[in-house]
């Protein structure tokens, strides 16, 4: 009988080793793999799914130590990314922990709330349907990560919330000579800054043109209001702008009309809001590209038709 009992638990022993190793050994998947838990999954359903996928070479194991460790009654619904050869108790703890994989989406700088709600809908791994009433310029480009499924109201949400936060700490940290009635107003030039720079150096130069021009009474003239006011903010113009463009008769023409315009133009990015909050003390009042990506700045109507004239040239060769 000792002798029967001896082989048993030798035999125990060796299937207990034999399952340790299965479990911790590497695993059967050559590359980065991806599944999803969808809620309510059973045990049996997330195994046979893990090996479908070549992610475990075992799915009886996985299922007799999820149960025997408890882990079965953990299992949680989610996207999970696996890398290459990990192990079944590695799987098995990731999604125990509900460790799952958050995915990214850029919102970039200059969108309108179209095109924003355009880039949100085109997302596979985000749900549900989008309910935005608010005006330009509420929703802060940024990279924001989420778990699949995430609701596309939830993103814009969040980043209406940081919108107002930053939007807040610029207002509070102003120059208190801007001639800016309220935060509408920081968030409306700071939409045209975003829209007529994308050189980082140069917000601040571009802020300091238009709070000039404001301060004297004169016309802001920015071709981006000119372009909002032709396509409401649904599409790219397409072309450039024509002279008779000019002449279009709405309050986004700051070549017709004095101040700032109505709304934002576009939802504008943090570096533009700080520029439009604190710009760059010049004397500048003219800005013209100079056709390679920057612009030239200029205080009198004389050095900006000089600059013109060159950019004119640069791009006619």
């Amino acid at each position: 009988m000792k002798k029967f009992l001896g082989i048993g638990i030798a035999f125990a022993v060796l299937v207990s080793l034999q399952i340790y190793f299965w479990c911790v050994q590497s695993g059967p998947l050559t590359q980065t793999a991806f599944i999803r838990v969808e809620k309510g999954t059973s045990l049996n359903m997330v195994a046979d799914g893990l090996y479908r996928e070549g992610i475990i070479s075992h799915p009886f194991i996985f299922k007799i130590i999820a149960r025997f460790s408890g882990l079965s009654q953990k299992l949680r619904a989610g996207e999970y990314q696996f890398e290459a050869k990990i192990s079944l108790w590695n799987v098995m703890q990731k999604i125990a922990k509900g460790d799952v994989f958050y995915r990214k989406i850029t919102l970039p700088e200059g969108l309108t709330n179209l095109e924003i709600i355009a880039l949100l809908n085109e997302n596979p791994y985000l749900s549900g349907e989008i309910s935005l009433n608010e005006i330009q310029g509420s929703i802060l480009p940024e990279t924001y990560t989420f778990p699949f499924g995430t609701e596309r109201q939830k993103i814009i949400l969040e980043a209406q919330a940081d919108m107002q936060r930053i939007l807040d700490d610029a207002w509070n940290s102003r120059d208190l000579t801007l001639p800016i009635k309220n935060k509408k107003e920081l968030l409306i030039l700071a939409s045209i800054i975003e829209k007529e720079t994308g050189v980082p150096e140069e917000r601040p130069l571009v802020a300091s043109v238009f709070v000039n021009r404001l301060k004297k009474g004169m016309k802001l003239q920015t071709d981006p209001t000119v372009i909002f006011a032709l396509t409401q903010g649904k599409s790219d113009l397409g072309r450039s702008l024509k002279r008779k463009d000019l002449l279009i008769d709405s309050p986004y023409n700051t070549y017709k009309y004095y101040g700032l315009p109505p709304e934002p133009i576009c939802n504008p990015g943090k570096d533009a809001i700080l520029a439009a909050a604190q710009p760059a003390d010049t004397d500048y009042l003219y800005f013209v590209a100079t056709g390679d990506g920057g612009h030239n700045f200029s205080k009198s109507l004389s050095e900006h038709n000089k600059n013109v004239k060159n950019w004119v040239k640069k791009i006619s060769k």
